[in-house]
């Protein structure tokens, strides 16, 4: 009689795509390391992934070029916390890269990966235990979002043009949470241009699960978002 083996339950990786500048910022070095609540920006997000033991491991894709990493986040270290310098110059060529590393680093294609922006220092590991459990059973996977509270715009050249309909809108957080294969092979269909993980699902004709986060999980993007981000984080 032929011994089966029980096929492995799937992990959780986390991927956080940081070889980016972050030229809107104002900053005078790539915005994810600039300091906020006495530590780089980073550093708050890693460890807020890294206090999430469903996660197998956490994989920070820099620029091969990144000379700012080791010196600014220090901490960044043991056998869970993994650094690969093959970002690309678009999110989603870093984002593949990513994913071949965790497969390089024993990750199979059916394992779970939380793509999540360097830059959304304020994510609590709750919101990340949050997406896992709606996730961890569906067949598509999902992302953190938030509906649309305010009334939308469309401009022309500085004016209001339009109002257009909110029902139905929301706005895409991370993490954004897909097993390794289906995003792999979704980024290779889409091409750099898609802006997060989900839009290259949607693209293969499937619907992520939207899981409602908090307005507080914004990205750090522009001058004014580094103070609003430094009182939140002192604050709690």
């Amino acid at each position: 009689m032929t011994n089966l083996r029980p096929a492995q339950p799937a992990r959780a990786f986390a991927l956080v795509p940081a070889a980016g500048v972050g030229e809107r910022s104002g900053a005078d070095r790539p915005k994810q390391y600039v300091t906020l609540a006495g530590q780089a920006l980073m550093a708050h997000t890693l460890a807020a992934l890294q206090s999430v033991q469903a996660l197998s491991a956490t994989l920070v894709v820099i620029s091969p070029e990144d000379a700012y990493f080791e010196s600014a986040l220090p901490g960044f270290v043991g056998e869970q916390a993994w650094l690969a310098r093959c970002g690309g110059a678009t999110r989603a060529a870093t984002v593949a890269a990513g994913l071949e590393a965790l497969l390089a680093r024993g990750a199979s294609q059916q394992d779970w990966v939380l793509v999540h922006d360097a830059a959304r220092c304020l994510v609590r590991p709750e919101w990340i235990e949050q997406l896992i459990a709606a996730c961890q059973g569906d067949a598509v996977g999902g992302l953190l979002a938030l509906p649309l509270a305010d009334t939308l715009k469309e401009s022309d050249e500085g004016r209001a043009r339009a109002t257009l309909d909110r029902r139905g809108k929301w706005a895409a957080q991370t993490p954004q949470m897909f097993r390794i294969g289906l995003l792999r092979e979704a980024l290779l269909k889409a091409g750099d241009a898609v802006t997060d993980e989900a839009s290259a699902i949607e693209a293969l004709g499937l619907a992520p699960l939207l899981v409602e986060a908090s307005l507080e999980n914004f990205k750090v993007t522009w001058p004014a978002d580094f103070a609003l981000a430094e009182r939140l984080l002192r604050s709690r």
